[in-house]
């Protein structure tokens, strides 16, 4: 009979994810990751890079910086498969497919100039559809929600928009991204999206209230 499988990123005397805080209960490693996830976070948006355009080693930096305080992965593609923790949901795609699936979801993305040039309408609708391709990919252990809203804050702000995610909650998007991967139904992101998006000039940096409020952690 084949042996059980084991998560190499569990730690098998505390039954969570392996992390550098030390956290020994799922509610220890949430308020560590938030505390330090956060301060990254601060950091990562008072000094942005100039240029974001959404391939993998832009991911993998992203996810690196965010995480390093937590995973010594941090910053590593997934070797296992993952699939959100609810009764029925499917699985991300295949840990063996994750570069090709980034590399065609920043295909389709440069293929649409990077969401730049759009009227709102048009751009809240090419965000769903993008975000959703991204999501699928899912390429980090753990993270993937943080780092993909990051790189989305970064790009969407170069294409003229700010995203106030302080009016999602996490049980919101997770249900409008299973909607869309599993149905291939946007609307649920689409409505989303309407609500949170916000005109900005590229040219001035990022509004200090949105990013003080942490609320790129809390999803």
């Amino acid at each position: 009979m084949p042996s059980e499988f084991v998560d190499p990123y569990i730690d098998q005397d505390t039954g969570i994810l392996a992390n550098l805080p030390g956290a020994r209960t799922w509610d220890e490693l949430k308020q560590a990751e938030g505390e330090l996830v956060g301060a990254r976070m601060l950091q990562l948006f008072s000094n942005p890079p100039k240029v974001c355009d959404g391939n993998l080693d832009e991911l993998r930096l992203l996810h690196h910086l965010l995480f390093q305080d937590v995973y010594a992965w941090a910053g590593h593609i997934r070797t296992v498969e993952i699939r959100k923790n609810i009764e029925g949901s499917d699985f991300f795609l295949p840990s063996t497919n994750i570069e090709m699936g980034i590399a065609w979801s920043q295909g389709e993305l440069e293929r649409d100039h990077m969401l730049k040039g759009m009227g709102e309408t048009m751009f809240v609708e090419r965000l769903a559809y993008h975000y959703d391709n991204y999501n699928f990919v899912h390429p980090f252990r753990e993270g993937n929600g943080r780092t993909q809203r990051a790189m989305w804050t970064l790009l969407c702000h170069a294409a003229g928009y700010d995203l106030d995610w302080r009016r999602v909650s996490g049980e919101e998007n997770d249900n409008a991204s299973r909607l869309a991967a599993e149905d291939r139904d946007y609307s649920a992101l689409v409505a989303m999206f309407s609500r949170i998006v916000r005109p900005c000039d590229p040219s001035e940096p990022f509004n200090k209230d949105l990013i003080s409020e942490g609320h790129l952690n809390e999803l």
